[in-house]
């Protein structure tokens, strides 16, 4: 990967890092976020400019309130637009879904939807909305699967085709940022859950990340502008901040489902369960003839910081609606020692290995959410864990050094 135009990016200061075995018991730092910053300031960054926002319902105050309503109702500010991603603005549409454009009800502002446009078409739309400057607000998990990030991407692209300036307000990483892990997207493997070749747990901030897109991968970089947040440190997860947690999508109900989603989210490349239509969706796992040889499998691996326990459970919706199937649900006790992904990896090959009917979908969706053939192809031929975890490491350490020229908080 190329480490130009990094002129373009934002300083990067440094900060101090803090480490905790329990880091919940961590003292609190005194955290203010993008948007926090943005207002204490007098929303200066935005001064003399029409501000078009791209949010959903995580975009909000210490008091809960929304970003946009909060600036809609300030003479500093002069909001003209909203642009809604996966699930909209408001929160009202399931996974694969959006809101569609309409007027919101609260506020009068015109929302534009995001959801699967990008390039041309999503440029046309921030033109036609008559913004100047586009600034991107959202609650991100850390995984690059993860489709806001993308959404990120996306409107930074078209933001710079269409002659648009970029504000990113920054928010934590929940599941902290103190390495990444996982494979790294292979670019002919490119979709929505991953457009560019980053690894699968990415141990970055949004705004991090657009620094990363802006320099690596953008063909015309955006004139791009962060606003970062003071007091974030990287070993913290994010119940140290006393935030309040907006589940930014319907299935990320809370922060601990952020913790393991990284590995768990490969499920959705097969037969089995990821735990949708449960009220613990991605820590449950689970299939019709699953029995409790699975949770000893994987618990006889002694995997870092989590404990399998066998469980029963009928999801409400998606796989194996209203019929009850057994697997297993994740108990992560120490979160400092917790690996998603290698955890991931290995509910997969004991799956395998235990239960003749585990399967991969069709359509390979496992190859998209790994970014490469690599993952399905070392399981299927026998693969260890250890073996399959080996074979991403020189690509892992590529990224690493890329990723360390980005990072804001040192």
């Amino acid at each position: 990967m190329s480490l130009s135009r990094r002129t373009l990016l934002t300083a990067a200061p440094a900060a101090a890092t803090l480490t905790a075995s329990n880091p919940a018991q961590a003292a609190r730092p005194g955290l203010r976020t993008g948007f926090e910053r943005l207002a204490a300031n007098g929303y200066r960054t935005l001064g003399g400019q029409k501000v078009g926002v791209v949010t959903n319902p995580t975009g909000v105050t210490r008091d809960v309130r929304h970003i946009v309503d909060v600036m809609h109702a300030d003479d500093r500010v002069d909001l003209r637009a909203v642009f809604g991603p996966e699930h909209g603005f408001r929160g009202t549409a399931q996974a694969g879904g959006s809101e569609g454009r309409y007027d919101d009800p609260a506020t009068g502002l015109p929302v534009y939807d995001t959801y699967l446009k990008s390039g041309r078409p999503l440029a046309d739309v921030f033109t036609a909305s008559g913004v100047d400057t586009i600034v991107f607000d959202i609650q991100d998990v850390g995984a690059r699967f993860y489709t806001y990030i993308w959404t990120l991407y996306d409107c930074m692209e078209a933001a710079a085709l269409a002659g648009r300036r970029f504000v990113v307000l920054d928010r934590p990483n929940p599941v902290t940022g103190r390495a990444a892990h996982g494979p790294v997207l292979h670019k002919e493997f490119a979709t929505f859950v991953g457009r560019q070749p980053i690894a699968q747990a990415h141990g970055m901030t949004a705004a991090e990340l657009a620094r990363l897109f802006n320099g690596e991968f953008l063909t015309t970089p955006v004139p791009l502008e962060t606003v970062q947040m003071s007091g974030w440190k990287r070993s913290l997860f994010y119940d140290a901040y006393g935030l309040p947690w907006v589940p930014p999508s319907p299935n990320m109900p809370t922060p601990d489902t952020a913790l393991v989603y990284a590995g768990t989210c490969l499920f959705e490349g097969t037969n089995v369960s990821e735990g949708r239509g449960t009220t613990r969706p991605f820590e449950l796992l689970g299939a019709e003839g699953v029995d409790r040889r699975w949770a000893a499998a994987v618990e006889e691996l002694g995997l870092p910081g989590v404990h399998f326990r066998e469980a029963y459970f009928a999801p409400t919706f998606s796989k194996f609606q209203g019929k009850t199937v057994g697997g297993v649900q994740l108990h992560v006790h120490d979160r400092a020692a917790f690996d998603p992904v290698r955890t991931g990896i290995a509910l997969l090959v004991t799956a395998k290995k235990v239960w003749s009917g585990f399967a991969w979908r069709s359509d390979n969706w496992i190859d998209k959410l790994t970014g490469s053939a690599r993952v399905r192809t070392l399981i299927d031929a026998g693969a260890s864990t250890e073996d399959v975890v080996a074979d991403w490491q020189a690509e892992l350490a590529a990224f690493r050094r890329v990723r360390a020229e980005y990072l804001l908080y040192r």
